[in-house]
């Protein structure tokens, strides 16, 4: 087996150190919040010096906007990879199931970034959220793909407004990490519900007719 050279194992321990600073970083901001957490608080969960942190980034701030970016992208990583295996003939209720489902999956059991983005994206300074809405715009261009697909195929009401339901979506999926635990239940029967209400609303026929 061939040697690494000095550089690539200082390059590999690089990584190694400042994928540890982000995850305890995670853990600390989806459990307490943006504002109760600092950089000490990060060294320490992360066993590194203060000091240390500065090796790999120059705030508090970049540390945030690498966690948003990193949630984001774990969430739209999981929803594309789920729609995009889906046999052409899928039905539009099978696309939206699979695509609330993969979302879910990612915000219970893949990621505390994805927990940490949705619970201090409101509380992060302007700039940081500034900076984090390019991976942000790709995630909602992401679903506003699925719903322009579902729409051409003359299977969604054309009196629906597409950016409407967008936002409608992802943001009543982001807030299940309030209430629900998967412990108690089950993310595919939750994803069930979610689809069943977006695609086929909450009243019985003849009660949404009057």
């Amino acid at each position: 087996m061939q040697n690494q050279n000095p550089e690539q194992k200082r390059s590999e321990k690089a990584d190694a150190s400042r994928t540890r600073i982000l995850d305890a970083a995670a853990h600390l901001f989806r459990d307490k919040g943006y504002a109760s957490v600092n950089l000490r608080d990060i060294a320490a969960r992360s066993g590194m010096q203060a000091g240390s942190l500065y090796y790999h980034f120059d705030s508090k701030e970049a540390i945030v906007i690498a966690i948003l970016d990193a949630g984001i992208e774990a969430v739209h990583g999981e929803v594309k990879a789920a729609t995009e295996a889906m046999p052409e003939d899928s039905s539009a209720a099978e696309i939206i199931h699979q695509g609330i489902l993969a979302h879910l999956r990612s915000l219970f059991e893949f990621s505390h970034y994805t927990s940490a983005n949705v619970r201090i994206y409101g509380q992060v300074p302007p700039q940081v959220r500034k900076a984090n809405m390019k991976a942000r715009s790709a995630y909602e261009n992401l679903w506003d793909d699925i719903i322009r697909t579902i729409a051409s195929r003359g299977e969604m009401r054309p009196d629906i407004n597409p950016k409407h339901l967008r936002m409608l979506l992802i943001g009543s999926l982001n807030a299940t990490l309030d209430w629900f635990d998967p412990k108690r239940g089950k993310l595919n029967e939750l994803a069930d519900t979610y689809a069943q209400i977006m695609l086929h609303g909450l009243l019985k026929p003849q009660e949404a007719s009057r």
